[in-house]
C-alpha cells in the first residue's frame, strides 16, 4: 500500500461513512470502493463490517487504522525533515466555531504541532459567520471559514469539505406534518430561527426572495449551534449545517425536516490575508491543509 491508499483507508476509518469519506478524498464513492476492496484483497481480511444501517471497523481495520495513522504521520514528518526551507517559528493564530475544533481542525493541529513544534499556536473560538471579519480585522492569521458568496480580493480562501445545510425541527409527533403543503415544508408560515448573518441566512435569504415569500422569523441568533439549543427548544425550524448537527450534544433531540427546500450547501475551508501567508507559520499551515485535503485542486479568491 502507498500513502494514498492509506489516506483513503484512514479517511473511510475515521468518517464511517463512505459517501462522507469519498467527498473529503475527492473521490466518487464507486472509487473509494474498489481502493478499500483492493486493500482488503492484499491483506486477505475485512477492512470494514457493513449491514444495511452502519459501517464499523474490523479488528483488521482497527489495526490498519492506528498503522496508517502513524505511518502517514512519519512520511510528513519525514518529508518535512529533508525540506531546505526556511526554519518555521514565532506564533500562529487560529479562529474556529466550536464545531471546527472538534470536526474538522483535531489531525491538522496535530500533525503541525508535529511537524513545527517552534511555533506557538492560539485557537480562538467564536461564532462561524464572524471568521472572515477576524481575518480582515488583523486579530487572527488563519480562521475556519465557510466560502464566502462575495469576492474579497485581498483575502485566500482554501476549501477542505462540502457540508450539505439542513432544515431541523424539535422531536415533537406529527409537528412538520401541520407545516407541510402539498408534501414540503411551507416556509410561508413555518416559525424560522435564523442566523443573524452568514452564508447560510444569504442562502435561505436568497430562497424566499426567490420563491417571493415572506418568512415568519421567530428568532435571530449568533452561532450555529444556538440555533440548534432554539430549536430543542420549540422555538421553530432552523437551518444548520449537517456537520454541527452531528457534533452537537442535542442530536439526538432534534429531527432533520426531510421535504425542506434544498440549499445550496456550505463549502468549508481556511481563509487568511496574502499579507499573512508570507509569514512561514500561516504558510506552512496552509501548505499542510492543502496536503490533507485532496478534494483542494487549487486556491480561490474569496
Amino acid at each position: 500500500m502507498d500513502i494514498r491508499e492509506l489516506e483513503i483507508f484512514l479517511s473511510a476509518a475515521e468518517h464511517l461513512h463512505f459517501g462522507r469519506a469519498s467527498q473529503a478524498c475527492n473521490l466518487s464513492p464507486s472509487a473509494l470502493t474498489r481502493a478499500i476492496q483492493r486493500m482488503e484483497e492484499q491483506l486477505e481480511q475485512p477492512l470494514f463490517l457493513r449491514d444495511n444501517r452502519t459501517v464499523t471497523l474490523s479488528p483488521a481495520g482497527e489495526r490498519l487504522k492506528a498503522y496508517a495513522r502513524s505511518s502517514i504521520q512519519e512520511w510528513r514528518m519525514f518529508r518535512s525533515s529533508i525540506k531546505n526551507e526556511q526554519s518555521v517559528a514565532g506564533t500562529l493564530s487560529i479562529f474556529a466555531s466550536i464545531t471546527a475544533v472538534y470536526g474538522i481542525l483535531p489531525q491538522l493541529l496535530e500533525s503541525y504541532r508535529n511537524c513545527y513544534p517552534e511555533v506557538q499556536l492560539e485557537l480562538r473560538t467564536g461564532a462561524a459567520e464572524q471568521a472572515v471579519a477576524q481575518v480582515q480585522s488583523g486579530e487572527i492569521d488563519v480562521a475556519v471559514a465557510a466560502l464566502p458568496d462575495r469576492h474579497r480580493s485581498s483575502i485566500e480562501f482554501l476549501p477542505m469539505v462540502t457540508i450539505p445545510l439542513i432544515f431541523i425541527a424539535p422531536k415533537q409527533p406529527g409537528l412538520v406534518t401541520t407545516l407541510e403543503k402539498q408534501g414540503s415544508l411551507d416556509l410561508s408560515r413555518t416559525p424560522l430561527v435564523l442566523p443573524q448573518t452568514g452564508v447560510s441566512r444569504r442562502r435561505i435569504d436568497h430562497w424566499l426572495k426567490e420563491q417571493r415569500i415572506i418568512p415568519n422569523i421567530t428568532s435571530e441568533v449568533s452561532g450555529n449551534e444556538a440555533i440548534i439549543a432554539m430549536v430543542r427548544l420549540g422555538c421553530g425550524v432552523g437551518i444548520v449545517p449537517q456537520l454541527v448537527l452531528e457534533r452537537s450534544p442535542f442530536r439526538d433531540e432534534i429531527s432533520i425536516v426531510e421535504n425542506a427546500p434544498k440549499l445550496e450547501p456550505y463549502v468549508v475551508g481556511l481563509c487568511s490575508s496574502r499579507k499573512n501567508l508570507q509569514r512561514p507559520s500561516v504558510r506552512a499551515f496552509w501548505e499542510l491543509a492543502g496536503e490533507r485535503s485532496p478534494q483542494q485542486v487549487k486556491q480561490t479568491h474569496a
